[in-house]
């Protein structure tokens, strides 16, 4: 069923030609975008008018590395949890993302995937789920974090094929190591299926990112975690992250996976159009402090229960920027393409989300200028809205 056209009026529209001053922005009834121009755009005199006076018009964000949220989690398989995810990060900016699985027994992964093919098809209330990240389980043992030492595989043609089915073969992004054996065997049927190869959870040498790179990688996961890190005498993955331009690098932006200085670090070498801003967020990002399942939470960072590593994120996208913005310095309008254009490029979507533009999805969000989430639209629909009720940030 169509959406009843809307014109937005009054914001400050931030486009990839520049900032719209006291903007139109004008959604079809196929929750697309219409027309962007300033105050003089004409519009149809039928058209519901809403006045976002004082507010920024932003591209929605896309986070392709989402694990959870809530008290919901990617892993349990089910459509009820995927939609929760979902809903919860519209409310923190996102407004497309992709489902992550992580190491763990296959059927359970299949599972995983199976359900996310469902939800896609079907649907969800929130963020828009558009494809699945299959991290791990063929990665290296030595990098591999908090993911499962006990379910980690060597991959085969034939299992690669077995979970690419499972998931409906709408997996967008892949994470492993490449130098594992079997490694760039799926790089190569990865990349020939369409899948952008990421390398991650990782000890690979330089001169094997290189080789990996010939054989079709082309993302890090949460660049300097779960790698080979920088040295002088070997670069690791870390060093060929930053130097090679073949490689975007993911990034998780809380302060506490990456200094603040390497944040800014990475977007200097790098460029924003080679950073992909992610949350890496898990189950109980959203929830208080205390312990779940096999992980703790304390201040909001998350750590396996043994203290042995940091076992994802609370974060959300929209403090991400704020972060972003205090560690950089880059005025907002640099910044953005890390969390809209980039992610939208890096898994083949980039036609139709990450930028406002006429033809393209509807998928915006309403923000104060302290960078508060106002309101979230996905294809036109409203899925967020700030309420009274809401006292702290999104």
């Amino acid at each position: 069923m169509s959406l009843h056209s809307v014109c937005w009026r009054n914001a400050a529209i931030y486009t990839p030609e520049g900032i719209v001053s006291q903007g139109t922005l004008v959604v079809d009834g196929n929750g697309r975008i219409a027309a962007i121009g300033g105050p003089e755009l004409a519009i149809a005199p039928d058209l519901q008018v809403v006045d976002a006076s004082g507010l920024l018009l932003l591209p929605g964000m896309i986070d392709v590395h989402i694990h959870g949220g809530n008290g919901c989690g990617v892993m349990a398989g089910e459509y009820e949890q995927l939609d929760g995810i979902s809903r919860f990060h519209a409310a923190h900016g996102t407004t497309a993302f992709l489902a992550t699985t992580t190491t763990a027994p296959l059927e359970q992964i299949k599972r995983a995937l199976n359900e996310a093919a469902h939800a896609i098809q079907r649907g969800v209330s929130g963020a828009a789920l558009v494809g699945i990240h299959l991290e791990g389980p063929y990665i290296n043992e030595k990098r591999r974090g908090a993911q499962s030492k006990a379910d980690i595989r060597t991959s085969t043609p034939a299992e690669l094929e077995e979970l690419f089915e499972a998931a409906d073969r709408l997996i967008k992004l892949v994470t492993l190591a490449p130098e594992a054996d079997g490694g760039l065997e799926a790089v190569r049927r990865f990349a020939d299926w369409g899948v952008t190869v990421s390398a991650g959870h990782s000890d690979a040498t330089y001169e094997e990112v290189a080789e990996a790179i010939r054989h079709g990688v082309r993302h890090t996961t949460h660049h300097f975690n779960g790698m080979s890190p920088l040295h002088h005498r070997e670069p690791g993955l870390a060093g060929a992250g930053l130097l090679l331009p073949e490689l975007t690098t993911e990034l998780i932006c809380d302060g506490i996976h990456v200094h603040p200085a390497i944040v800014k670090l990475l977007f200097e070498l790098k460029g924003p159009m080679r950073v992909c801003m992610i949350t890496d967020a898990v189950e109980c990002a959203g929830l208080p402090d205390g312990d779940y399942d096999d992980v703790t939470m304390r201040d909001g960072h998350i750590y396996l229960k043994d203290g042995s590593s940091l076992a994802g994120s609370s974060l959300t996208m929209i403090q991400a920027l704020r972060n972003a913005i205090r560690f950089t310095g880059y005025p907002l309008e640099k910044l953005l393409p890390s969390f809209t254009q980039v992610p939208a490029r890096q898994i083949g979507m980039d036609d139709r989300k990450g930028s406002l533009q006429p033809g393209k999805d509807a998928d915006f969000i309403l923000v104060d200028p302290d960078l508060n989430v106002c309101l979230t639209v996905v294809g036109g629909k409203t899925v967020y809205r700030r309420t009274a009720s809401d006292g702290t940030r999104a």
